[in-house]
């Protein structure tokens, strides 16, 4: 009976040991390509605290630099055992790729996805007394005016290559008009600078415009989602008139290329119910933050399609990285 037990033993042995496992023991390294404080590490956060219960401990490790490609390469080249996981966002898997000149990751085929996270509307905002001064109280009538006065307005972004450069080029283009881009360095002098009159709209982040929009000093004229937004229905979306037109910051959950794909759907399992747990809803909706838990599958078909949807518009604005 013993030397039949020793083998099975040795057979179970190693058999565990070929298995990909997510280790209770070690945690779970989580990189953040941002710095400590913004949306997205904030968001985060809050996920990591609330699968503490099924995957044991996530740390949050901030990677933050060269637009968020320090970050994603580092999750790029960890190992693939589930142990390393990171955010994949608008900038790190649709536009930087098409920006910089050099990339030290493949967006495409570096990553294995896990779920799409949370997405956040951009808004198309005028300064309310610039919109007054042009009788402009749509989006309807901002083409209007585009058309017949070529040249005339301007509009502010974070900067060359930024979501709000990026967001305007493709609303130029879509709409047939066009306007003069002010790049600042950063979202906050741009906003300032809209705030002031000094440019005539912007595309700005929802949760940043949101408090001027209510105080009555800027207009919202429309979402940059494909749809309506439920944390202001009133306000349409830019596709209602401009077809397929979409600029969302969004971001999600990868992993190195190669993990097994049961780790991954360990992952998938238990950020799926935390983005689903109406604690969580409501606290992220206090960030204009709408989550939008997906398939692996899904959130790996949605990144292939915003990374062909910015090829297009980072070459049409000629902007660069190098």
């Amino acid at each position: 009976m013993k030397r039949r037990v020793l083998p099975l033993l040795v057979f179970a042995a190693l058999a565990l040991a070929s298995l990909p496992v997510l280790s209770q023991t070690r945690p779970i390294r989580l990189i953040v390509p941002y710095a400590a404080g913004g949306p997205i590490d904030i968001t985060a956060r809050a996920l990591a605290e609330r699968v503490r219960d099924t995957l044991g401990p996530v740390v949050i490790e901030n990677r933050a630099g060269a637009g968020g490609n320090i970050g994603a390469d580092a999750v790029a080249k960890a190992t693939p055992d589930g142990l390393t996981i990171g955010i994949a966002a608008t900038a790190t898997h649709a536009v930087n790729p098409w920006l910089y000149s050099r990339m030290p990751y493949r967006a495409d085929t570096d990553f294995a996805p896990i779920t799409q996270m949370l997405r956040v509307p951009n808004v198309l905002v005028i300064n309310a007394e610039t919109a007054l001064r042009l009788r402009i109280n749509s989006l309807q009538d901002l083409i209007a005016y585009a058309r017949a006065n070529p040249g005339k307005l301007n509009y502010g972004s974070g900067g060359n290559g930024s979501a709000g450069h990026l967001a305007g080029e493709l609303f130029k283009s879509q709409a047939g008009i066009f306007a003069v881009h002010i790049p600042y360095n950063g979202g906050n002098p741009a906003q300032l600078a809209l705030l002031s009159g000094q440019v005539d709209f912007n595309f700005d982040n929802l949760a940043t415009a949101s408090a001027n929009i209510r105080a009555g000093k800027l207009k919202a004229l429309a979402v940059t989602t494909l749809k309506r937004t439920p944390a202001v229905p009133q306000v349409p979306a830019v596709a209602e008139m401009l077809p397929g037109f979409a600029v969302d910051t969004w971001w999600g959950l990868v992993a190195p290329a190669g993990t097994p794909k049961d780790v991954l759907a360990r992952l998938n399992q238990a950020f799926v119910a935390a983005l689903q747990a109406p604690e969580t809803q409501t606290r992220f909706a206090a960030l204009m933050a709408e989550p939008v838990p997906t398939t692996p599958e899904e959130f790996g078909a949605f990144m292939k399609a915003e990374l062909a949807k910015y090829e297009k518009v980072v070459k049409a604005s000629g902007a660069k990285v190098d």
